[in-house]
């Protein structure tokens, strides 16, 4: 039964975090070739709230039910598998971290944008195709990991010496 929850809680937390990187990058794409500059306050500002409720609850709950559910399994955790889940996971996290630092300055641009003007200045569009890379790269990453959890039972005891 605990196993049940555990692999539950997982799969569903990492659905919410799949669905939300998508979904927020989606929006947030579309809110820039917008080129509206309301629209651009507004999606940035709620982006970040997605990130806040949604994706920092998953990256918090991912690796404890995924310890958790390896300790029940008797997986090891010097196993090739392990390494590789792990080095991607860190990358994934501090790319998202970086992200989540570039929003905040993203929106803190836009906001302050004169209405009269409403040009969008180069340093946004320089964050923006950071935000752009670092995301490809957290979700390339994640993508792997999806694969990994599906397919670990050949590298799961492989253990690295």
């Amino acid at each position: 039964m605990e196993y049940n929850i555990l692999k539950y809680i997982h799969i569903l937390s990492a659905t919410l975090l799949f669905g939300t990187g998508l979904g927020t990058a989606f929006f947030m794409w579309m809110a820039y070739f917008s080129k509206d500059i309301k629209t651009l306050t507004h999606t940035t500002k709620h982006v970040i709230l997605a990130d806040w409720f949604f994706t920092t609850p998953t990256v918090i709950i991912q690796p404890l039910t995924g310890i958790w559910l390896m300790i029940i399994l008797h997986y090891p955790f010097n196993s090739l598998w392990f390494a590789l889940v792990i080095g991607l996971y860190v990358l994934a996290g501090l790319s998202w971290i970086i992200v989540v630092f570039i929003q905040y300055r993203l929106h803190n641009i836009i906001k302050n944008i004169n209405p009269k003007h409403e040009i969008i200045p180069r340093e946004y569009h320089m964050l923006m195709r950071w935000w752009l890379c670092l995301g490809v790269i957290a979700f390339s990453a994640i993508m792997v990991i999806y694969w990994l959890m599906v397919a670990k039972d050949g590298l799961g005891h492989a253990l690295m010496r």
